[in-house]
């Protein structure tokens, strides 16, 4: 009686024990199945991941192919990179699959890049992959780019020429100022003022037609690509357009504007003029009524004295001829003045 309860126990235990081992089994089959060929991969590989730090990522829902693809990639080349780095790098947002690729091009080209910098790089945003690239080959940039509505860059010579002109930029990517350097768009933007600057301060637009390479020099020799994070190697002039006269054009329209200031300045003159004379002529007819009123009253005056036996008749004669001969007089001295104008 007493062995039943030990009994019941240890089956209880047995069946416990039972299940415990079949699900470790079940455990053990999905982990062989999921990442069993990694793990099989990396250790042929000499570039073992314990079983434990692929469980964590797994847990932490890090991309175990990922990171034990690009940690036998890395090994390959002679680059011992710890797993936990790789898993920090995927966990803080970067690309890990770039990072080491750009680490194993510049381990081929002999540059100096350390994976740190290089997460550094991938975490700021750029493209380190491609700033290997361009390392070590140039990137050529057009200057104006060409998503911009602005075809060519325009600008005028001192004779008042305007010239289009597009230039090509060769760069190579600076790795020490990538992170922090300005981008390529204020490299086209330095590039593009020191052209038109360059273009401006040529005396005649023939001089650039004839050595558009003194115009590269100048703008080469500015030093354009500083606090950037690319190094210019050589700046192109590769189209060169005569557009307008805008000197010509320019004097034309201050030639017509001059014009219109001197034509209104003769109508108002002219309006003046015109002004006076009417208020001349007023002026006259004023003094024409003034003298016909004056003749009325010496009529007058002669009629009273006729009739109080002041004046007598050879007396009105002669007053007649006086005023005839004064009249005639002033006829002689207007003709002779119309004459000589």
């Amino acid at each position: 009686m007493h062995s039943l309860p030990l009994l019941i126990i240890s089956t209880s235990m047995s069946v416990t024990l039972c299940v415990l081992i079949f699900l470790f089994l079940c455990t053990l089959a999905c982990f062989l199945f999921k990442y069993g060929r990694s793990y099989i991969k990396a250790l042929a590989l000499d570039a073992p991941v314990s079983v434990l730090q692929i469980l964590g990522m797994a847990l932490r829902n890090v991309d175990v192919r990922s990171v034990v693809e690009n940690r036998i990639t890395a090994k390959r080349v002679g680059i011992d990179i710890e797993p936990s780095s790789l898993e920090t790098h995927y966990l803080a947002g970067g690309n890990v699959n770039n990072v080491i690729r750009a680490l194993v091009a510049a381990r081929k080209s002999n540059i100096d890049l350390s994976y740190e910098r290089a997460c550094t790089i991938d975490l700021a945003g750029r493209d380190v992959l491609e700033a290997i690239r361009t390392c070590i080959n140039p990137k050529e940039i057009d200057c104006p780019a060409p998503e911009k509505e602005c075809p060519s860059l325009e600008a005028i010579t001192k004779d008042g020429i305007q010239l289009k002109l597009k230039a090509r930029i060769s760069v190579r990517t600076n790795i020490d100022k990538l992170v922090g350097g300005a981008t390529e768009e204020t490299i086209i933007a330095r590039v593009g003022e020191a052209v038109i600057t360059a273009v401006g301060s040529s005396d005649t637009y023939k001089r650039v037609l004839e050595r558009p390479d003194l115009i590269s020099k100048e703008v080469l020799d500015k030093g354009l690509d500083r606090d950037t994070g690319f190094k210019i190697l050589a700046v192109t002039i590769v189209t060169i357009t005569v557009g307008e006269n805008v000197g010509a054009k320019l004097q034309a329209e201050q030639a017509e504007a001059d014009k219109r200031i001197a034509q209104a300045n003769a109508e108002k003159e002219q309006s003046i003029a015109f002004a006076r004379e009417q208020e001349m002529k007023t002026l006259v007819q004023e003094n024409k009524i003034k003298i016909l009123a004056a003749e009325a009253e010496v009529t007058k005056a002669v009629a009273q004295a006729f009739r109080e036996g002041n004046m007598g008749i050879m007396d009105f004669y002669h007053m007649k001829n006086i005023q005839a001969d004064t009249e005639m007089k002033l006829f002689a001295s207007q003709s002779e003045s119309q004459k000589t104008t």
